[in-house]
């Protein structure tokens, strides 16, 4: 199937989703909801997931408040103060295992934020072990209100990976959540991790072609469920993580190695799935490796720009159908 233009950015980015649906540019504003993770707590571990920092990949959301109103105010007080904004946000509690709580708790933040004004769409980071029937029931209310996405961490199909990042689960688990989730109706952001230790370019390559039989675009989702998105993550070695401890036993990714795979999985992933992230950055106090992942910009203009050079990525206008 020939690859189309989304847009300038030459995939279908989820900046030009937001603004097809939306009709405006909109911005997420990263909470925190107070939450631990079974792999911090004792249930699974104690340690967390290998990569993962003391603010649970919450690193840039805003600080806990009095209440959730109060934390949206202040997130979207701070992105005004720094950017030309409308008044659409997406309230996207990040830190930690978002649902791995009392389903009253959950109830009173979820609604609180998915009733704010300026709130057009609830977004949930959680884990797929982490979605008993109550959580799926509250969730599948809040999306009679508005768009609710639920945004899970598999980073990898390959289990000995899994099994070496504490991954905590396995892939059925995986599968029998996005199943769930379909069922109500709710959309789904799977999270990746390109440069996972001792993975092969092929190993990354299996995990995206997995991730592409769960387009809406193939009729057997009926059965298996569907994901509207994909973020494609950089591992980032963070000073305080168990990662850190083995930094000098594996190679992390160099920038023109890390261009090269995204380009590889935006091309084998079906062009109906909308690619929420091409990179990230880590916070640059506790940034070990790789250190050019800390100009995010550049990153991104050394992918857009090699988008543009290539052959393969040439004279494909696109035109939403």
């Amino acid at each position: 199937m020939e690859k189309r233009f989304w847009n300038e950015k030459r995939y279908y980015s989820l900046d030009y989703y937001l603004k097809n649906r939306f009709g405006e540019k909109v911005y997420k504003v990263s909470l925190q909801g107070g939450m631990t993770c079974p792999n911090r707590d004792g249930k699974l571990d104690t340690r967390g997931c290998i990569f993962c920092s003391a603010g649970g990949s919450g690193d840039f959301a805003a600080p806990m408040c009095e209440n959730v109103t109060e934390q949206i105010d202040l997130a979207i007080a701070g992105i005004k103060q720094a950017k030309r904004v409308g008044d659409k946000f997406i309230a996207y509690f990040q830190s930690y295992t978002n649902t791995y709580a009392e389903v009253d708790y959950l109830r009173k933040i979820f609604t609180e934020a998915i009733l704010h004004p300026s709130i057009v769409a609830l977004s949930v980071a959680t884990r797929p072990d982490c979605l008993g029937d109550d959580v799926l029931e509250l969730l599948g209310e809040l999306n009679q209100i508005k768009p609710v996405w639920v945004e899970l961490g598999l980073q990898t199909i390959q289990e000995r990976t899994a099994k070496f990042i504490r991954r905590g689960y396995a892939l059925p688990v995986f599968e029998q959540a996005v199943k769930r989730l379909t069922e109500k109706k709710i959309e789904v952001i799977v999270h990746t991790i390109l440069g996972l230790p001792f993975e092969s370019r092929q190993d990354m390559m299996d995990t995206i072609q997995y991730l592409a039989q769960f387009s809406p675009a193939f009729s057997d989702g009926e059965k298996k469920g569907y994901i509207q998105g994909v973020k494609l993550q950089l591992l980032h070695v963070l000073a305080g993580t168990d990662l850190a401890k083995y930094r000098y036993y594996f190679k992390t990714l160099a920038m023109e190695e890390y261009v090269d795979l995204v380009l590889e999985c935006i091309e084998r992933l079906p062009q109906d799935i909308v690619i929420h992230r091409i990179t990230g950055d880590g916070p640059k106090k506790i940034l070990l490796a790789p250190e050019w992942s800390a100009s995010k910009k550049t990153v991104m203009n050394t992918i857009h720009r090699e988008m543009k050079l290539r052959d393969s990525w040439q004279g494909k206008k696109v035109v939403l159908e």
